[in-house]
C-alpha cells in the first residue's frame, strides 16, 4: 500500500491546519419535521471542522482555526473538537466589541428518509467569524510549523473579510512550501454560482489538491463554457472519459495542481445511495469502486471523502488505494450521527475499501 508521494516532505509527522466556521446543528429526532418537533438533538459541525475532526481521530496532528463567540455555545463547540483530539489553540473567542452580534452560526437539519430528501435551513448570518477583523491575525505565525493547509469554498462566501483571509492564507502557505488543499463545495444559499466561480478562479494558482470540481471544473476566462442546463458542460454523473477530459483541461491550465478528486453520488432514495469517485494524480485518472449503502446521516459525507484522501496522501498510499480509501471513509461517515467522521480505526476503512460491491447506479 505504500507509495512514494512527491507532494509531501515526509511519510509521517505531518501537521495539518484548517480554517472555517463551526456551527450549532439542531436536528429533530427520529427523522422528524421541524414544524411538528418539540425538541432537537444538538451537535456541532462545519466542513473544515469536520475534516480536522476526522483526521485527528485517525491519528493526524490536526489543528482548527476559527472565531467563535466567547460564551457557552462557542466554548462548547471548541470543547467538542478538543474531545476529538483537535488542537484549538488558534481559535479566537471573540468579545462583543470585536463581533457585535456575538453569535454562533446555527443550522437546522431535517433528516431525509425513503423518498423524502433531507432539508437544511441556515441561521448563520452575522455570526462571529463573519464580523471579525482578520487583519489583526499574524498569518505567518499562525501557519508556522504546519505542513498542510485545507480550506473550502464555503468560508469565503460568508463575508468579504473571510474571502480575503482565505486568499491571504493560501499565498502565505505557498511561501512556506505547504501543501494547500481546497474543497470547492458550493452553497447556493450563500452566494451565486458565478460569484463562486469568480472566487475559485483566484484560488486555483495556489492549490495543490482540489476537491469537489463539479461546480468549478472550468475557470472563468474570455470564453463561455456553458452547455445547456449543466454549468460548464459537466454532467452530474460523468463517465471515465468525460471526467478525464475535465481533469486534463484543469491541469493544462493550472500545472500547479498535483491531485484533483471528486466523488459522484447516485441517490436511489433518501435512505439509500451509491458512491464512487474519480481522481487525477501523477498524470493519470483513477476510478474508484462503487459502494451502495444505507444512510443514517448524510451530512459531512463530502468532508469524510476529503479527509480520507488527505490521510491516504499523507501516508503514501498507492493511487487506487488513495481514492478507494477516500470513498470508503465517506461511506462509513453515512452510518454515523453528526457532521464528523469519528472513525478511529483505520483498518475498518481499509477492510471496507477491499470488499467487493455489486454495481448499482
Amino acid at each position: 500500500m505504500e507509495h512514494s508521494n512527491p507532494l509531501l516532505r515526509g511519510q509521517s509527522g505531518q501537521k495539518f491546519i484548517t480554517f472555517g466556521e463551526i456551527m450549532l446543528r439542531l436536528t429533530p429526532p427520529n427523522y422528524g419535521k421541524i414544524r411538528v418537533s418539540n425538541n432537537f438533538d444538538a451537535s456541532y459541525g462545519g466542513s473544515e471542522a469536520n475534516i480536522a475532526l476526522a483526521l485527528a481521530n485517525l491519528g493526524v496532528d490536526s489543528t482548527f482555526f476559527s472565531v467563535v463567540p466567547n460564551n457557552s455555545l462557542g466554548k462548547s463547540a471548541v470543547r467538542m473538537l478538543r474531545s476529538n483530539d483537535v488542537h484549538c489553540t488558534p481559535v479566537i473567542l471573540s468579545t462583543k466589541e470585536e463581533t457585535p452580534t456575538h453569535r454562533l452560526g446555527t443550522y437546522y437539519l431535517e433528516t431525509g428518509y425513503g423518498i423524502r430528501p433531507s432539508k437544511v435551513t441556515y441561521d448563520r448570518k452575522h455570526s462571529a467569524i463573519t464580523e471579525y477583523d482578520f487583519g489583526q491575525v499574524d498569518l505567518d505565525a499562525l501557519l508556522d510549523g504546519f505542513d498542510w493547509l485545507h480550506l473550502s469554498g464555503i468560508t469565503p462566501a460568508l463575508s468579504p473579510s473571510c474571502a480575503k483571509v482565505i486568499l491571504d492564507m493560501m499565498k502565505k502557505a505557498k511561501e512556506k512550501n505547504m501543501t494547500v488543499s481546497f474543497d470547492g463545495n458550493f452553497r447556493s444559499l450563500l452566494w451565486t454560482w458565478d460569484e463562486a466561480r469568480d472566487y475559485c478562479t483566484q484560488c486555483l494558482p495556489y492549490i495543490d489538491v482540489l476537491f469537489g470540481t463539479e461546480p468549478y471544473h472550468l475557470w472563468k476566462d474570455e470564453n463561455d463554457h456553458s452547455k445547456g442546463d449543466v454549468k460548464d458542460g459537466e454532467s452530474k454523473h460523468p463517465g471515465y472519459e468525460e471526467q478525464d477530459e475535465v481533469f486534463q483541461a484543469f491541469v493544462k491550465r493550472y500545472p500547479n495542481l498535483k491531485c484533483i478528486a471528486r466523488h459522484v453520488r447516485y441517490a436511489h432514495s433518501g435512505s439509500e445511495n451509491s458512491l464512487m469517485a474519480y481522481m487525477w494524480y501523477q498524470g493519470h485518472t483513477f476510478e474508484s469502486k462503487l459502494f451502495t449503502f444505507n444512510i443514517l446521516d448524510r451530512v459531512g459525507g463530502g468532508d469524510a471523502f476529503a479527509s480520507g484522501l488527505i490521510y491516504a496522501m499523507m501516508h503514501n498510499y498507492k493511487p487506487m488505494d488513495m481514492v478507494n480509501f477516500a470513498v470508503a471513509s465517506s461511506v462509513i461517515k453515512h452510518t454515523i450521527h453528526g457532521d464528523g467522521n469519528i472513525t478511529d480505526d483505520v483498518d475498518s476503512i481499509r477492510n471496507l475499501m477491499n470488499m467487493n460491491y455489486d454495481i448499482k447506479r
